[in-house]
């Protein structure tokens, strides 16, 4: 035999409070909902209904409960067995009217949630000449349908919803707090919403477009929305508009630099409800630059409609939402190119995202925004014109090794070490047929390097020879040649096969015997490429280290150079390269200090 579930009412109101909604605080949105959906749908059958909502907190009422009054359809006795008596019987609301496009919510759910805040609800209710029908609901299951009788007999249409507060949630009834909540949740509700004489409502929408409101008209309004409601005067103002999910609002550019990683949260209201403050994935995650304010018809809420439910729709929303910022920026670069460079100073991270998989924001960014070269700032476009060819560091440490010696060399060089710009570089052939790019090895620097007079490198073989003995236990080989700028000693580099190995051994030392013999045997591919030092005979002090004929002298001179290249390429420092550092300045401290003690 079939038996029907039996539901404990006081667990789905624990449920609800717990695990659904986020705050008590929604119970005036659920009220509000339940009284717009009633006006609407009197409205619909009579067009020249009043549209009020009236809350009475408990202060007003004088007799401790919260009243919420609607000029709506109401509710005939059948009706109220229906919606009030049943939680999610879809069918039977769809056949008495309550589901259509233009409604907000479910009246028995919304309902439902006020068990948040109150011990017990009744609703007072009248449909057309229909008798007044009081439904009385308990939050232990209990409910009562009766007729009203002529004390409590409505004169016009509508409904009353009376709050009976529950014992520890009487600041959720105060006058000040009902007032927030309603200006809240519903200020751009088409219905006027008053908390005893106070309207709550303001009207349209400060971005809905209608010929009496010029565009410069709505952008001040939109202006001052932004400094109100968001805190902040956005740098612009983008209107939006995506048909298929009945979205308008606009989009406001933040006018400082925001954390990529941050998820951004938007204002967003559904049929001029607010549905949250700060709803995810209403925009592509590069576009986080930017804070929006829509209201949506077609968009799905989640079961606390306190989110937007991830479906194909708002998907199709992020992706149009995302071409209509998108197209802003290129308006932006062909109109107002000074703003654009305003633009990116603050926001550059997020078009550079874009660019990454975007044809048109990459020429954006090849044309506008400077990158940092050995030469000074320039944008990809000038660089190409005045170069041809290219040539990139890809981390910020290699630029900085290399900057100075390869301007001296005639080689420009872009700093592609912060974020996005390797990839940009990397990715700029496949749209600019005609861009050529290299990475900088430190042996583009090498070949441009002037070797000596073989009879100069004859004679400083000896040299050659004792320096290369001090540095063969760092694993670095000693060169001798001649280069700019003169003031610069030594200049130690590493390739990347090198920097490869060193990594690789480096982690040996720390992996188990399995990992360790995996290690081995990727090392084992080929003799390893050892960095250089390589000692510049056009500088003065090299010349004479030289020429020095004290072997312990020669080797902490040697050993110096070699610290001093680390520390001025920014190279990272081992154990083994620390210990040299401080013994050749103590040996050379005490040499220069020579004396008995």
């Amino acid at each position: 035999m079939d038996r029907t579930f039996q539901v404990d009412l006081r667990g789905v109101v624990d449920l609800l409070s717990h695990h659904l909604y986020g705050s008590p605080r929604v119970y005036v949105r659920e009220l509000l909902q339940n009284a717009v959906d009633a006006i609407t749908a009197r409205r619909a059958v009579e067009p020249g209904a009043p549209a009020v909502v009236r809350i009475e907190p408990p202060a007003l009422t004088g007799d401790g409960t919260l009243r919420v009054h609607d000029t709506g359809i109401g509710l005939d006795e059948a009706q109220v067995h229906e919606l009030l008596a049943t939680i999610g019987r879809s069918s039977k609301r769809d056949e008495l009217g309550f589901a259509r496009h233009e409604f907000l919510g479910q009246f028995g759910i919304g309902l439902l949630s006020c068990f948040l805040v109150a011990d017990e609800i009744r609703v007072r209710t009248r449909r057309g000449n229909d008798p007044t029908v009081l439904w009385t609901g308990h939050s232990d299951g209990r409910y009562r349908v009766e007729l009203a009788g002529d004390a409590a007999e409505r004169d016009e249409p509508g409904t009353t919803v009376t709050l009976v507060p529950r014992r520890g949630a009487e600041q959720w009834f105060e006058v000040a707090t009902v007032t927030e909540l309603a200006r809240l949740f519903g200020s751009l509700l088409p219905v006027t919403v008053l908390v005893g004489e106070v309207e709550t409502t303001t009207g349209e929408p400060p971005w809905s477009a209608s010929p009496d409101r010029p565009a410069t008209t709505r952008r001040r309004e939109l202006l001052r929305y932004a400094r109100e409601t968001l805190g902040f005067t956005p740098f612009d103002v983008i209107p939006l508009a995506v048909p298929e999910a009945g979205l308008t609002g606009a989009a406001f550019v933040l006018p400082e630099p925001s954390n990529p990683a941050a998820r951004a949260g938007h204002r967003v209201y559904l049929k001029r409800m607010l549905l949250s403050e700060g709803a995810e994935g209403l925009l592509p995650d590069w576009a986080f630059f930017a804070r929006c304010v829509v209201d949506a018809g077609e968009l799905r809420p989640t079961a606390s409609r306190e989110a937007l439910y991830d479906d194909a729709l708002l998907e199709t929303t992020r992706e149009a939402l995302g071409d209509q910022l998108r197209g802003w920026l290129v308006r932006l670069a062909d109109g107002d190119p000074r703003r654009l460079a305003d633009f990116l100073r603050v926001h550059h991270l997020g078009v550079k995202a874009l660019a990454l998989h975007d044809d048109e924001m990459l020429r954006l960014v090849e044309r506008w925004w400077p990158m940092e070269t050995n030469l000074g700032q320039l944008t990809l476009a000038e660089f190409r014109e005045r170069h041809g060819l290219v040539r990139y560091a890809a981390t910020i440490d290699e630029f900085r090794q290399l900057a100075a010696v390869a301007a001296a060399q005639d080689l420009a060089v872009v700093n592609a070490g912060y974020t996005y710009d390797t990839e940009i570089i990397e990715r700029l052939p496949r749209v600019e047929r005609s861009a050529l790019i290299e990475r900088l090895e430190p042996s583009d620097l090498t070949t441009r390097f002037d070797a000596l007079d073989p009879g100069v490198e004859l004679a400083l073989q000896p040299f050659r020879a004792a320096a290369q003995r001090v540095l063969d236990r760092l694993g670095c080989e000693v060169v001798l040649r001649a280069y700019d700028p003169v003031s610069l000693p030594a200049l130690y580099l590493v390739s990347r096969a090198a920097a490869f190995h060193d990594e690789l051994q480096s982690t040996r030392e720390q992996a188990d015997e399995v990992w360790a013999g995996v290690l081995d045997a990727l090392a084992a591919s080929g003799p390893p490429e050892r960095p250089q030092l390589v000692l510049n005979h056009r500088n003065p002090l090299v010349r004479r280290v030289t020429t020095l004929a004290d072997p312990e002298l020669v080797g902490l001179a040697v050993e110096a150079l070699y610290g001093q290249a680390l520390l001025l390429g920014y190279h990272p420092i081992r154990p083994a390269d620390a210990a040299l550092l401080n013994s050749s300045f103590l040996g050379l401290l005490g040499r220069a200090v020579a004396g008995q003690e």
